[in-house]
């Protein structure tokens, strides 16, 4: 694909990106906020110095991941090293910047210690030939991003969602985008970071719409939770959890404190079995729980919603092994009343014994938390759509998690796709949810072909090689886990 250079002025000082053959612009990698080194590794997000030259935004910036994650995602995720972790990308068509596009806001996934914005997954090709605008933002993970420290602000990734927003809001128009046009959105941990901002006063009128891709988020989620990881750092490593003891330690070294709190053991008794380094309510930026704040109180009372998850999402997961526990424990342990274990291996004799433990944390995670999310909001008259994403990719015979993506962003032909999705996926499935993405950015509302999810009919889109409507056709989760 042939390229030319092209520069945009910002506020804080010009980027030059390039135009790509496509007719779209791309600018990779600009600073929304100082590299969080030294003395800012731990603190909030702070604006970047400017700058007068041209800086090159050629080349996607750092990531704050530092390890290959193929083993546990099957989106391609580059880890590109560097300290200025809290950069941005836009893509954005090859327009006069008083276009006024609406403006897409991604928030990458990665059980918030993974995941990066550098994804071929993540290219804004296909929304800029719809005109959409499309920014992709890294931010911090992992313990710099999420473990409370008695020196240094609560939720620092959150402070670098809001901190992107912000960037986005001052300086998108001269990409061609309009501020009052953003919608966020983003996948697994992604969708938990848009639920999540919907439920911090600090983000009002940083969107007007939101769209949560199997949106995960852990529970208990409150402030005594949150303080009893980091007093089981310090337990299992000797290592206070204070930005002084922290913040001068290598990367690998992080990595391996934070491998310490990942392993199973009676001393996490009463944490959530994942992931325990996510979003929390400390009582001040997020102030309740985010789920509570959704289905309970006035969090995002006014912005529409798209909501849903896979199938399948992780069901392919194996149970602990012959020594673990028996299932009604193992389903007890997600939630799910051991007196119902009858009735959930009833419901799902498909997928197979051996999977019975997987399809209960697919539940208990992303399908039964989403779905209270949704009768909540419909119960408050609230512009909700929901979804189910349910084609089966051949190569493994479930709708598995990440596998809506590619279908999402029109990227069939992207890296590493045929692994997921077999070498002929439905272009036509491609089309529809693309189109129903583009609506939603575009008017707030997907399109008269999916009418919104309320109380009366729980209309659902599932989305398979014959897209169709259904209505209430979770009841049996619903059943299951919530009643």
């Amino acid at each position: 694909m042939s390229t030319s250079g092209i520069t945009v002025t910002t506020e804080r000082g010009p980027v030059r990106g390039e135009r790509r053959g496509d007719g779209s612009l791309r600018f990779l990698g600009i600073p929304y906020a100082r590299a969080p080194v030294g003395g800012l590794r731990f603190a909030a997000p702070v604006p970047p110095e400017p700058w007068s030259e041209p800086l090159d935004a050629l080349a996607y910036g750092p990531t704050a991941q530092r390890r290959p994650f193929a083993e546990v995602t099957t989106i391609p995720e580059p880890s590109v090293p560097g300290a200025g972790v809290l950069n941005l990308n836009v893509f954005t068509p090859d327009t006069a910047p008083a276009a006024a596009l609406p403006v897409l806001v991604w928030i990458h996934g990665g059980g918030y210690v993974a995941g990066s914005a550098a994804s071929p997954w993540y290219d804004g090709a296909a929304f800029n030939r719809d005109g959409v605008v499309l920014v992709s933002i890294g931010y911090r993970l992992g313990i710099e991003g999420f473990l409370p420290l008695e020196d240094a602000p609560d939720n620092r990734g959150v402070r670098d969602w809001i901190a992107a927003l912000e960037w986005v809001r001052d300086n998108i128009a001269a990409f061609g985008g309009d501020p009052a046009k953003v919608t966020i959105a983003g996948q697994s941990a992604g969708g938990g970071a848009v639920q999540t901002l919907l439920a911090v006063p600090a983000a009002r009128g940083l969107f007007r719409g939101a769209l949560s891709v199997s949106g995960a988020l852990p529970r208990p989620d409150g402030p005594g939770t949150a303080r009893a990881v980091s007093r089981l750092l310090t337990s299992r490593t000797g290592v206070p959890a204070t930005a002084a003891a922290l913040q001068d330690l290598g990367d690998d070294e992080l990595l391996a404190l934070q491998d310490r709190l990942a392993e199973p053991g009676p001393d996490r008794e009463g944490l959530p079995s994942m992931p325990v380094l996510a979003p929390f309510a400390d009582g001040e930026l997020i102030p309740v729980p985010a789920l509570d704040a959704l289905t309970t109180g006035t969090a995002g009372a006014d912005v529409p919603l798209m909501l849903g998850f896979t199938a399948h999402e992780f069901t392919m997961v194996p149970p602990p092994g012959p020594e673990g526990p028996p299932l009604p424990a193992l389903l007890g342990g997600l939630g799910l009343d051991p007196a119902r274990t009858g009735a959930f291996t009833e419901a799902y004799a498909e997928v197979g014994a051996e999977r019975f433990f997987g399809q209960a944390l697919t539940d208990a995670t992303f399908r039964a938390p989403n779905l209270a999310v949704a009768d909540a909001r419909a119960a408050r008259g609230r512009p909700t759509w929901l979804y189910e994403f349910a084609w089966r990719s051949p190569v493994l015979g479930l709708a598995l998690h990440c596998l809506d993506l590619p279908f999402a962003f029109d990227l069939l032909d992207a890296e590493g796709v045929a692994a997921v999705a077999g070498e002929a996926p439905p272009r036509a499935l491609a089309d529809a949810l693309h189109r129903a993405w583009v609506a939603f950015v575009t008017h707030q509302d997907p399109g008269t072909a999916w009418p919104a999810y309320t109380s009366g009919t729980r209309a659902t889109m599932i989305w398979d090689t014959e897209p169709r409507i259904e209505a209430d056709p979770l009841d049996g989760v619903r059943t299951l886990w919530l009643d």
